[in-house]
């Protein structure tokens, strides 16, 4: 829960915006922003993370995943004091671009973290954690933002104090990261095998070395990191043989979940619920109720994401967005009437609905946000951080999340312009690229869910087994304790595959 705090900065970022862009003291102050301007508001945060993002696999290859995770709260640190004491959009623009360094950094290593200290049969609903920390974050900051709307509306004291709360969050990780243990897979990368041991005693066996678990996944771990250390160096080792394969799974499952459309729902709810004729508090608090429902629907997960498996909560969740996506854009389009002055003023809404429309498009984002919470928000990051080798994960999960990051500043800032420039069209071409996402998750994306992270590196590699063929579980390693468990050897270095795809010669040599 910790390490997670990292993912809440996130959700705080996100709404520290979505809750006051609508709010008059905003516009007032920031003189109504819409189209390219408001686009560019809103994405800065993305482009930071790109930049983050970029820095974050060498600095945690080096430093550790607890260690960049502290380095990335000095960013946001500074970035949230530019933006509380910002006198307009350019000063705006570059706090939310250092906050986004802050989660760049932040949105690639945690899930890194968690994936390689938890245990196999929980590490997707360690991992959700994190996506459950995004969720309340952005719940949090929301109704933050709503609150402080109510202080002194005639000034800019309401936003400032609502961007001021954002400390509070990374001052508590920074409190908590100390006492966080270092990741066992880092610490046996840079030869600090004594301690990688004890950590993973300590998260196996409450402590005990000898215990079988631990032997058999010490084993499992130093044999795969010998293969790995004789294998490709440099950006070559993510292309060469099956490798390739592991970068376009981790990198195009975080691109989905950005151009699924949900993101824009969640950054711009306020917009599109302004098209179903809800203003004022009411308008806010409906934003308010898709939040809760997110953090709801991802809660229940929690319970069943190791059990459901991830190729198909991949594929059916991008069919039912796709669904409500075709639905809230027919709506709009077929009932839709032109409003060019903007609904209420807010030049970024051009098209009203009234009526059961309005109901219907109201209903179905909601929808939506519930199939996604369900689907692809956690899953997008529990994918990513599972398909990659112990020597490429660090960088590998950075550059899956670039995509993501990449996607979210087009996204942020094609979607303002986009609601006044195509209105209803914009739901149709996100329901497409949700069609586009299924399609792929069934041809390339094997199943990951039940095994080791190690064992996951054979489903990639050359004459693996086919995507749809996978199922999950089946994990070898339990067949490994029970064999240690007895008095016998383990015998998972023999079956080791390196990035060549052949049997490796490594265990001897461990």
């Amino acid at each position: 829960m910790v390490a997670t705090v990292g993912g809440m900065l996130f959700g705080f970022d996100i709404s520290s915006m979505s809750a006051i862009v609508i709010t008059e003291p905003y516009k007032r102050y920031f003189n109504n922003p819409h189209g390219v301007e408001q686009g560019a508001i809103g994405s800065a945060l993305a482009a930071g993370s790109v930049v983050g993002s970029l820095m974050a696999g060498p600095i945690s290859d080096k430093w550790g995943r607890r260690d960049s995770i502290m380095f990335a709260c000095v960013w946001w640190l500074v970035g949230t004091s530019v933006q509380v004491a910002t006198n307009g959009s350019g000063s705006l623009i570059a706090g939310r671009v250092l906050n986004g360094v802050c989660v760049g950094i932040t949105s690639s290593q945690v899930p890194v973290y968690l994936a390689e200290i938890a245990r196999k049969e929980t590490r997707g609903r360690i991992i959700i954690i994190q996506q459950l920390a995004i969720e309340w974050g952005i719940l949090f900051m929301y109704f933050i933002g709503y609150g402080c709307s109510k202080i002194k509306p005639d000034t800019d004291i309401s936003f400032r104090v609502a961007w001021g709360t954002q400390y509070i969050p990374c001052v508590l990780l920074m409190i908590g990261l100390p006492f966080l243990p270092r990741s066992p897979r880092w610490l046996a990368k840079v030869g600090r095998d004594a301690e990688a041991i004890q950590t993973l005693a300590d998260i196996q066996s409450g402590g005990d070395k000898t215990d079988p678990v631990v032997v058999a996944e010490w084993e499992e771990i130093s044999t795969v990191l010998a293969a790995e250390r004789e294998a490709q160096r440099g950006w070559r080792k993510f292309f060469y043989n099956g490798m390739w394969k592991r970068t376009m799974a981790g990198m195009s499952v975080q691109a989905w979940q950005q151009m699924s459309g949900a993101n824009v729902i969640v950054y711009y709810i306020g917009y599109v619920f302004s098209m179903a004729d809800l203003s004022g508090d009411i308008n806010l608090t409906a934003s308010g109720i898709q939040y809760a429902l997110f953090i709801v629907f991802t809660s229940i997960m929690f319970f069943f994401i190791d059990k459901t498996g991830r190729r198909e909560l991949l594929m059916y969740g991008a069919i039912g967005m796709a669904i409500c996506h075709f639905v809230v854009g027919g709506l709009i389009g077929s009932y839709g009437v032109s409003v060019p002055e903007g609904v209420d003023g807010d030049l970024n809404v051009v098209v009203k609905v009234t009526g059961s429309p309005a109901h219907g498009v109201i209903a179905f984002s909601y929808l939506l946000i519930i199939v996604y919470a369900l689907t692809l928000a956690p899953v997008a990051w529990i994918y990513a951080a599972e398909v990659w080798s112990l020597g490429t994960r660090a960088t590998g999960m950075s550059l899956a999340a670039v995509a993501n990051w990449l996607f979210n500043f087009a996204l942020g800032m094609f979607t303002p312009p986009g609601f006044r420039n195509i209105t209803y069209k914009l739901f149709i071409i996100f329901g497409v690229l949700c069609i586009c996402a299924a399609v792929q998750a069934f041809f390339t994306y094997p199943e990951t869910c039940g095994k080791t992270i190690e064992e996951i590196e054979e489903l990639f590699r050359p004459g693996g087994p086919l995507p749809w063929k996978t199922k999950k579980g089946g994990s070898r390693l339990d067949a490994e304790i029970e064999r240690v468990a007895q008095g016998g050897k383990p015998q998972i270095a023999s079956q080791t595959i390196d990035e060549k795809g052949e049997n490796s010669d490594h265990a001897e040599k461990v």
